[in-house]
């Protein structure tokens, strides 16, 4: 008869696997109904353009016309997100983009959703290109933290770190150390991530030897 921390680690395999899949489908079925919502602004697609089109009268159905519609909106969504790009690159971007910050933190309570959910979109687009090697720093006598090399130098000759805060990334402390008081970790940047992001829990040590998946009989 299996232990009960068998089937517990079972059940804790299939939900690591299951779930997040679960959580995916769960959010493109959602942003599929926001898009298929918002595109009725697109009113010439209808069944008789796909006929035009040469799309059989058995297909051209409500459900189809309904996904061209997204299909339509989603490219034009595209088109204006690499527009808007474009012209944040340049002299009038930066501008504009001052001007809808400073406009934006004149509104009381829509000030914190704006910059929350700027702030989320940056870090989630830059993902792990901006943070560089992972060092440790011994913050006090035998206890050591996880900082990442920003690249960038003082005047004086220290290294400016960031020292995320675990398990939210998008704070923490940038913090000036001399070269000689951290160490170079061996770990990569996703792998020190992973660590901080899962509060230390998704910590995969190297060599380590995996337990034993065994059975156990009563007596």
């Amino acid at each position: 008869m299996a232990s009960s921390s068998s089937w517990k680690r079972d059940f804790a395999s299939g939900l690591i696997i299951l779930l997040p899949v679960i959580v995916t489908l769960y959010v493109i079925v959602y942003l599929y109904g926001i898009l298929a919502s918002a595109a009725f602004f697109i009113p010439a697609i209808d069944t008789e353009l796909l006929m035009d089109l040469g799309v059989p009268a058995d297909v051209a159905t409500v459900r189809t016309v309904e996904f061209a519609r997204v299909f339509v909106a989603l490219v034009l969504f595209v088109l204006i997100v690499f527009s808007v790009g474009y012209l944040m690159r340049t002299a009038f971007g930066d501008f504009v983009e001052s001007a809808l910050d400073d406009a934006m933190n004149q509104v009381p309570g829509l000030r914190v959703v704006y910059n929350a959910s700027k702030m989320a979109v940056e870090t989630a687009v830059s993902g792990t290109e901006e943070l560089q090697t992972p060092v440790k720093i011994e913050a006090w006598d035998g206890m050591r933290m996880t900082a990442f090399k920003t690249g960038q130098t003082t005047d004086d000759g220290r290294d400016v770190l960031f020292l995320p805060t675990a398990p939210n990334i998008t704070s923490g402390y940038v913090v000036e150390v001399d070269p000689d008081d951290y160490e170079v970790s061996d770990e990569r940047v996703e792998e020190a991530l992973t660590r901080i992001l899962s509060a230390g829990f998704g910590d995969t040590h190297k060599g380590e030897t995996p337990l034993p998946m065994t059975n156990t009989d009563d007596d």
